[in-house]
């Protein structure tokens, strides 16, 4: 059992390494704020209606979650999107950077105790297990403030795409 945990350690933390050294070196950076009459006026097409890749999320394929905005997009080998979706995020935010996909559950019972599936898990915050996942019952409620929850809830047809997309290993690029 021990040999066993010790090979699950060091496995994250190559996986861990490696996407450490797939980050843009910018992307913790703070950026000069805008004004909003600026933005606006210099938004590309698309992004005006908050869908569109956030810039500096890296390249590949993988899956860009962006904590402004709840948005999750699923980003093909093309760099082009292939999906993206709103979610309801848990009471606990990864750092922005980039992870890899370190485990799959096809369904349990989550921190809050809502039956769930196709759970996706890519960081660890707070000592929280942060991932994605779909309730059974497709509600995406916001959480219990209370608690400390890593869970980014999406409806079960976002987690169905998901849940073929991310498989272990894949990229998953946290931005503000």
């Amino acid at each position: 059992m021990a040999g066993l945990t010790a090979a699950a350690i060091g496995t994250v933390g190559f996986l861990a390494y490696q996407a450490q050294a797939s980050v843009p070196a910018d992307l913790g950076k703070a950026r000069p704020e805008k004004s909003p009459a600026a933005v606006k006026s210099k938004a590309p097409q698309g992004e005006k209606d908050g869908k569109a890749l956030p810039g500096r999320s890296g390249s590949g394929e993988r899956v860009v979650y962006s904590l402004a905005s709840d948005r999750v997009w699923l980003v093909g080998a093309d760099g082009k999107v292939d999906r993206t979706f709103a979610v309801t995020p848990g009471t606990v935010d990864p750092a922005p950077a980039a992870y890899s996909v370190t485990s799959r559950s096809a369904a349990l019972t989550g921190s809050d105790g809502v039956a769930i599936e196709h759970v996706v898990l890519f960081a660890r915050a707070d000592g929280v297990p942060v991932g994605f996942s779909a309730a059974v019952s497709g509600a995406m409620t916001a959480p219990d403030g209370a608690k400390k929850l890593g869970g980014i809830r999406e409806s079960r047809a976002d987690g169905d795409a998901m849940w073929a997309f991310a498989t272990v290993g894949r990229k998953v690029v946290v931005v503000r």
